[in-house]
């Protein structure tokens, strides 16, 4: 549209119907106009409507008189202006009755020439300022509408935001984030035609609320929406409100939205803060699949600031080393006694501030902001020195491994930094281990296994970690490249509950053993479940049973026993 607004003001002429029931009057506007457009004529308002409804994509102007026989002016403007696609073409109405101007603009007319057509000059101005107003508010509202929803833009509805907020500060206002579960998931099994239908009625289902309340919605991204209203109650019938609308369209397709709300919104913070916070609020219920809403609140705001201040603080924790490698200890469990045989390299934070920090608490947040590939980076240097430490100290190697995330698959340099890695230390690629989480390999399993066979050509031993959390197929299991597999510890935790468990864990260990891949099972820490893995052949074994995540001091006694032992 943009282009074609200014080819047109470059020369490119532009289409316009004159309506008028008097011959002579067309004939001679036409005169005036034709020179700078093209003109088509109409005798009626009748035959006005069928004309522009016909060349409604392509018609620009129209000239529209108001006293005419069959269908007058005024009842062509009410047509027009009924009809969203129509309504865009502006109208200048042609009228010798001062009178007529006034209700004409209210039926939105654009402009009006009266008559007689005495001053060519003015027409022909006030015809081309028409058509660039419409031309230009067209280019407006495309840039200011989703064009699938018809709902603001996110940019447009922050300026929207930041104008209530200007001229009405005190009054209390929430800030809504939706959000639809597992979209692009959606858009695979059903596709996106189906995916398209579920966010449009979600769009008018937002539009009928704003019908009841004030306030103004958009569409920030594919499957996420925002809403910013007057202050109110009760979310929950609002949300299960547009739920139901989505099942009656969706049919047995079970869709489930999630929707934070930060309500009576702080209006010191700026606007885009405030929607942050409805969506930290909407993404705390991301591993929860169920339609489910949840408020911002204090403990809220807290976590945020906590995660804020790790995600700030990691930079200077990596150079000062303020992250500590911890080692777990895996044990083989095919002889008659249990034999150390590697070790897994676990990362711990001792901040400055708030003391011994789990993974769990920063591992998630540099992943979603691009950060773990940098923490990766610092475990695998500690890691392969600290090999080399023990193999100088006992004369030998104690493998550890260590975890590759997505992030690090899809770096084109990842085989040979690990590689310069194991070459500083004065290692083989086999003493040092990989481990690639089972949903890695999901994610885009060509470009993933492809970078697995290098790096195992490499010499690498890589496993597959967390084996069952995922949707690995057989199939697929057949194909992997991998040197070992490494039960998910959920599976571990119900050995011993029932016999269910057990055979779960029989049947993956059986699979492992026809394709000749040996099996860790980790988070054992039971002798009950030493005993059921030992006797359903598990290879390896780590956990709390032998011992828990040990600095490399601590982990020193381990082998020190472990060689006595010999």
């Amino acid at each position: 549209m943009a282009d074609a607004v200014r080819t047109a003001r470059d020369g490119i002429r532009r289409l316009v119907v004159i309506v008028d029931d008097e011959h002579v009057n067309r004939r001679l506007l036409g005169k005036i106009i034709e020179k700078d457009y093209d003109v088509i004529y109409a005798e009626d308002g009748r035959e006005a409507l069928d004309l522009i409804k016909k060349r409604e994509k392509t018609l620009s102007m129209i000239l529209l008189d108001i006293m005419m026989p069959n269908m007058d002016g005024y009842e062509v403007l009410e047509k027009l202006r009924e009809d969203p696609d129509l309504s865009r073409i502006p109208v200048i109405v042609l009228t010798s009755e001062r009178s007529a101007e006034v209700r004409s603009l209210q039926l939105g007319a654009a402009d009006f020439i009266p008559k007689p057509y005495d001053m060519p000059q003015v027409i022909l101005a006030r015809v081309r300022r028409s058509i660039e107003l419409a031309e230009d508010n067209s280019i407006i509202s495309a840039t200011e509408n989703d064009a699938l929803t018809g709902l603001y833009t996110k940019d447009f509805f922050f300026q929207h935001g930041r104008r209530h907020d200007q001229y009405y500060p005190d009054v209390p206002m929430d800030a809504i984030v939706i959000n639809v579960n597992r979209f692009r998931l959606i858009n695979e099994l059903h596709g996106r035609l189906f995916g398209d239908t579920v966010i449009t009625t979600i769009a008018g289902q937002l539009n009928r609320i704003l019908d009841e309340a004030d306030g103004i919605a958009c569409r920030s991204d594919a499957d996420s929406f925002y809403l910013y209203i007057l202050h109110r109650e009760n979310y929950e019938a609002m949300l299960n409100r547009i739920v139901t609308v989505i099942s009656e369209v969706s049919g047995n397709s079970r869709i489930s939205l999630r929707m934070g709300v930060y309500s009576n919104a702080d209006m010191s913070v700026d606007i885009e803060t405030r929607f942050d916070r409805a969506s930290f609020a909407c993404n705390s219920l991301r591993n929860n699949y169920n339609t489910g809403f949840t408020l911002y609140d204090n403990s809220m705001h807290e976590k945020e600031l906590y995660s804020e201040k790790l995600i700030g603080d990691m930079d200077t924790g990596v150079e000062e080393r303020q992250f500590k490698v911890y080692y777990q200890p895996k044990y083989n469990i095919t002889g008659i006694e249990p034999v150390l045989s590697s070790a897994e390299a676990l990362i711990r934070w001792q901040h400055p501030e708030y003391g011994m920090v789990g993974p769990a608490n920063f591992i998630p947040l540099f992943e979603e902001n691009g950060l773990v590939q940098k923490l990766d980076h610092y475990v695998w240097r500690e890691a392969a020195a600290q090999i080399k430490r023990w193999k100088d100290k006992y004369g030998i190697t104690i493998p550890i491994s260590v975890n590759v995330s997505r992030i690090d698959i899809y770096d084109p340099e990842l085989e040979q930094k690990l590689l310069n890695i194991v070459k500083e230390n004065g290692l083989e690629p086999y003493e040092y281990l990989l481990e690639i989480t089972e949903s890695a390999y999901t994610d885009n399993s060509e470009q993933i296994i492809e970078t697995v066979k290098k790096l195992r050509e490499d010499g690498f031993r890589v496993e597959m970690d967390d084996f069952g959390a995922g949707y690995s197929s057989l199939n697929m299991l057949a194909t992997l490249p991998i040197d070992a597999l490494k039960l998910d510890m959920v599976f571990i935790r119900k050995l011993g509950e029932d016999d269910k468990g057990l055979k779960m864990v029989q049947l993956m260990i059986d699979i492992a053993k026809f394709l000749r891949i040996p099996v860790i099972a980790e988070g054992v820490e039971t002798k009950e479940q030493y005993e059921l893995l030992k006797k359903v052949g598990c290879d390896v074994i780590q956990g709390f049973y032998f011992s828990k995540p040990v600095p490399a001091e601590e982990f020193e006694k381990l082998i020190e026993a472990a060689l006595n032992q010999r």
